[in-house]
């Protein structure tokens, strides 16, 4: 885990958070993501092309979760059942009420497709996954019942997602998610103010769990306020049947992987018993 000290976190919080974060109007955690803006670009780029198949064993059901694939459909109130708690993830995370509204603006831009040796087809896949971020629509748009719940500690956040996506559409949304390390591995992107930001982006491993899952580390390295600053952010998905979980979590002062992996495990057992009918436990009963 390479997240400094919490004083120094604090400290990071008071000089950068004010200046990286755009908070939109106020909405309800268990809000569904639909009605969230994409970013600024989105509108300026072309439609992204058919997601491709990819086989990895990275999307293989974990030995020791049982499939959700036969379950019953998730509801709404589910989605928010499967929510994860304070009481799921370590370290002093403290949940909020607006995590609806966040919006990270290193995210908003301009991918630079002359920057990419093969053309338009990989800036679109990268544009897509900025644009997906900053909208909390990385797996698209749910088809069924959907939740949300953000936590903070010091300047890092963490967004949990839970929804309805449709089986088949989870699926190709992981083997996308997968390309990505080698698509968009590091390319540069334009602000709306011309400042140039440079992105990489690298796979993370995750916990064996639920039918399918991909992890993702993106480092964003610009300015704001003429300073230069860093956002560095773990993005963690899992499919349960057709339901699909999501993880964001991160901030200027690095990335907490372990806050992550918890948040994946939890979330994906509270997920797994609401599809089996059964009520979550109120606190976690695995936690190291």
């Amino acid at each position: 885990m390479d997240r400094p000290s919490r004083p120094a976190r604090v400290l990071a919080s008071a000089l950068a958070t004010g200046a990286l974060l755009v908070t939109a109007a106020c909405a309800g955690d268990t809000g569904s993501p639909e009605a969230a803006p994409a970013s600024p670009a989105a509108k300026q780029s072309p439609s992204s092309p058919s997601l491709s198949s990819l086989s990895s064993s990275s999307q293989s059901p974990s030995p020791s979760s049982p499939s959700a694939s036969a379950s019953r459909a998730l509801t709404t109130n589910g989605a928010k059942a499967a929510l994860i708690t304070e009481a799921d993830i370590e370290d002093a995370w403290t949940q909020v009420n607006n995590a609806s509204s966040w919006r990270d603006k290193l995210l908003a831009g301009k991918v630079d497709v002359a920057s990419f040796l093969n053309g338009r087809t990989s800036s679109q896949d990268c544009q897509k996954l900025l644009d997906g971020l900053y909208s909390d629509t990385l797996l698209g748009r749910p088809v069924g019942a959907s939740a949300l719940t953000g936590f903070t500690q010091g300047d890092a956040r963490l967004l949990y997602q839970v929804g309805d996506y449709g089986k088949g559409s989870l699926e190709k949304s992981l083997d996308w998610l997968k390309s990505l390390s080698e698509t968009c591995d590091q390319f540069t992107v334009t602000g709306s103010d011309g400042g140039k930001r440079t992105v990489q982006v690298v796979s993370s491993p995750l916990p064996a769990v639920g039918d399918g899952r991909q992890g993702l580390t993106l480092t964003v390295q610009g300015t704001s306020t003429g300073e230069p600053v860093t956002l560095k952010l773990d993005v963690a998905a899992v499919r349960v049947g057709s339901s699909g979980i999501l993880v964001t979590n991160g901030g200027p002062s690095g990335v907490d992987h372990d806050s992550t992996e918890t948040a994946v495990q939890q979330g994906t057992q509270r997920l797994q018993q609401v599809l089996a009918g059964k009520t979550p436990s109120p606190t976690p009963t695995t936690l190291d």
